[in-house]
């Protein structure tokens, strides 16, 4: 069966315009979360970029082409479409989405969630390490069957839900078997840690981590480096934690049946 990783990436993003192209250790942000997904241990796994068809991201085609990594170009807005398009064209058995504001993310967490839905392949149509989430923010993994995808690309109609691409699965567990992967150590650090980008602020936390850890004969740092590195530096997590918790489940509470106000963080 063969799987495929698709990185969403575009470079119009509303917050912070050409997030995926900011430079880390002297690198684009895109190349250096490429690199942490390439370093998942798991066999048989390919890997694309889908961005969209629109003009302006040829920096990111650019980017693909020089690092031998395939791109393709789908739909601006619904991510649904561009998540199956790509799958489909690639001819994907299962389908992992990341997104490409996670350059943080620890490969140790894709390998854990890809192998227990393939260990648990028969029993799920989807699993991911969100629902609910316990890994510091910005280590999102979900992996489905292309049926299922398919599937929901026919029948989900709700923008938010062709927008975020999944949630039409996770919103009906009477109708999905939805497994989902805790995070081994026991601790829920959803709300209280962001590892993600969508504020300068959270750039210029990455960033510090990056020039905190990031060495050539260190490139993929772990998640537990980070989290000493936070242990011994507590002013880099104040750079952006005043943005801990927020996410795209604020604009959406009250359409969404699974999850709660517990799970995210009102602007003020």
């Amino acid at each position: 069966m063969k799987t495929l990783i698709i990185i969403q990436a575009r470079m119009n993003s509303t917050r912070l315009p050409n997030k995926v192209m900011l430079p880390l250790a002297g690198a684009p942000l895109l190349q250096r979360m490429i690199e942490r997904v390439q370093a998942v241990s798991e066999s048989d796994v390919d890997l694309i970029v889908a961005t969209t068809n629109e003009k302006s991201e040829e920096p990111i085609r650019a980017l693909c082409k020089s690092l031998s990594v395939k791109c393709f170009d789908g739909h601006p807005t619904d991510l649904l479409e561009r998540h199956y398009e790509a799958a489909k064209h690639e001819q994907a058995d299962v389908v992992v989405k990341i997104p490409s504001d996670c350059p943080l993310i620890d490969p140790i967490v894709i390998a854990k969630v890809l192998r227990y839905y393939r260990e648990n392949i028969q029993q799920f149509d989807y699993v991911s390490n969100l629902h609910p989430a316990t890994y510091p923010d910005g280590n999102d993994v979900e992996v489905m069957s292309f049926a299922t995808l398919e599937y929901v690309h026919h029948k989900a109609k709700k923008a938010f839900e062709r927008e975020h691409t999944t949630p039409y699965i996770w919103e009906r567990p009477e109708k999905f078997r939805i497994g989902n992967v805790l995070w081994e150590s026991g601790l829920d650090f959803s709300m209280s840690h962001r590892w993600t980008i969508d504020y300068p602020e959270d750039y210029y936390f990455i960033k510090t981590v990056y020039d905190e850890l990031w060495r050539d004969s260190n490139p993929i740092f772990s998640l537990y480096d980070i989290l000493a590195l936070m242990e011994a530096k507590p002013e880099i997590q104040a750079i952006n934690g005043h943005f801990a918790g927020v996410n795209w489940y604020r604009n959406h509470i009250e359409e969404l049946r699974t999850i709660t106000a517990t799970e995210t963080k009102i602007l003020l």
